[in-house]
């Protein structure tokens, strides 16, 4: 039998894991999924709450923060297509021009490292064609 500590225990872990990935990540893609973890974390909650008790508060609740979610979703794709096409990034740590005037500019303790772009691409071949044999394959046929 389920009780109401199990679904508890699932929104707490849900509002857990979002905490802590909002407050680790600098991308801001992750740190709005993480945000929406963390709702839906919440939404578990008062349903279980209202389920427990009866009452169709938890429910109203639960859409009220589902139709926020949506809204939160909509808003934050515009502010990454604003921001990627402004600043070519989306790391957090480069937004800090957007920050209110007089306030002083907070920099990492360590740089993060510049990833390095690969030699090549890989191809796929189109549906239906085997793909080139490689030396190695030649070999053993």
């Amino acid at each position: 039998m389920i009780t109401l500590w199990h679904f508890l225990a699932v929104g707490a872990a849900l509002f857990g894991l979002g905490l802590v990935g909002f407050l680790t990540r600098r991308n801001f893609i992750t740190m709005f999924l993480c945000a929406e973890m963390m709702l839906q974390g919440a939404v578990i909650n008062f349903l279980a709450f209202g389920m427990h008790h009866g009452h169709i508060g938890g429910q109203v609740f639960a859409l009220a923060i589902i139709t926020v979610a949506a809204c939160e979703a909509g808003l934050a794709l515009a502010l990454f297509l604003t921001m990627y096409r402004r600043g070519k990034s989306l790391d957090t740590g480069d937004w800090q021009a957007i920050r209110e005037a007089g306030v002083a500019a907070t920099f990492d303790s360590e740089a993060l490292p510049v990833p390095k772009p690969e030699a090549e691409d890989p191809h796929l071949s189109p549906a239906g064609a085997r793909p080139p044999m490689t030396a190695e394959e030649a070999a053993r046929v």
